[in-house]
């Protein structure tokens, strides 16, 4: 079954690439590489042993799309393409808004013209904003959006709502999930942030590998065990698997019009000061931190309830903390001080 892979060559698409070979479907991918590197095909490549098909593209073209479905024999999509940089979607709104939902909105037209029914989409933890309660479930009320990023995440899960309830023959799950982290345990795929780090853990490995001076943890006053913010930290292979399960459910749904919601984590929050402390232990190293100011604009804790997904998706973490820090390491090893 082949199944396209919209921003497959990125961080999460990549190794949900891999995942969807192990799991016996063909994956292709479109991709047109403003947010990743091609040397992440080679590195799919030395993994599984065999190339995989992969369009140079934009996903707000139309034809092309439209054209790949009929041609490829599409069965499903995996939509991952998105600008994801919240201070850069605060400084240029409307490059986020065209880009991430008018490639939703194309992607959706393109479905319905070649009768393609099943997609997953990439949404985020982003959409519950500061959380009255944690750990939050997929009915806790959604928050507004503290960026136009954030918001792209929202209005894309209205758009698929409402997308099915219109009759459209589209079967749609969203998942929302936390805080990938790791690597591949092969070291041949990775995080490959652009520029400085805006996540903590890649920020953490190159303080680590000497390519940032020192990291900066925005707070140890808050309201949590050791001051410091609460997030849930996934290995990014488990948040892959989890896309391959929606996929399986989806190709088995009987019902013509579906849509539902599932949250992708651990289940369990750690702080920043945790995720600092287990990396120096579990790669026997010492991290050059300091305590700065609260960051504005900061959700002080959130994790969430992830039993649906174990429920109805037959899906559940396999990979610990310690393995996710361990493979983020080895990775950074290997990608040596060009990172930059």
């Amino acid at each position: 079954m082949n199944i396209l892979v919209t921003g497959g060559a990125g961080f999460i698409g990549s190794h949900t690439v891999v995942e969807l070979v192990e799991a016996g479907y063909t994956p292709i991918i479109i991709d047109n590489f403003d947010n990743s590197e091609k040397s992440v095909l080679q590195g799919i490549e030395n993994i599984l042993g065999k190339s995989i098909k992969c369009y140079n593209a934009d996903c707000n073209d139309f034809d092309l799309l439209t054209r790949i479905f009929r041609e490829d024999k599409i069965a499903g999509v995996i939509h991952f393409a998105a600008n994801k940089a919240v201070g850069e979607s605060v400084e240029n709104p409307l490059k986020y808004y065209e880009n991430n939902l008018g490639s939703l909105l194309t992607l959706l037209k393109a479905m319905k013209a070649e009768s393609v029914k099943n997609i997953v989409f990439s949404s985020s933890c982003t959409v519950y904003g500061e959380p009255e309660q944690i750990p939050v479930t997929e009915t806790t009320p959604r928050q507004p959006a503290t960026s136009p990023y954030g918001n792209t995440k929202t209005m894309g899960e209205d758009i698929l709502r409402d997308t099915v309830l219109s009759k459209a023959n589209i079967r749609a799950i969203a998942l929302r999930y936390f805080n990938p982290v790791g690597a591949h345990h092969t070291a041949e795929i990775g995080e490959l942030p652009l520029g400085v780090p805006s996540n903590l853990v890649p920020f953490v490995t190159q303080t680590a590998a000497g390519i940032r001076q020192k990291l900066t943890v925005f707070g140890n006053d808050y309201d949590t065990p050791d001051g410091s913010n609460i997030r849930d930290f996934i290995h990014v292979v488990d948040v892959a698997k989890a896309h391959v399960k929606a996929l399986d459910f989806l190709k088995n749904q009987p019902e013509n019009n579906f849509y539902d919601v599932f949250n992708i984590g651990t289940g369990k929050g750690n702080t920043v000061l945790e995720i600092i402390k287990t990396f120096e232990k579990v790669n026997n190293l010492q991290l050059n931190y300091e305590i700065g100011p609260r960051r504005a604009g900061d959700v002080i804790k959130i994790y969430g309830n992830v039993d649906k997904a174990k429920q109805i998706l037959d899906w559940q973490t396999t990979k610990t903390l310690e393995q996710s820090l361990q493979d983020a390491w080895r990775w950074q090893e290997r990608l040596g001080k060009d990172s930059k």
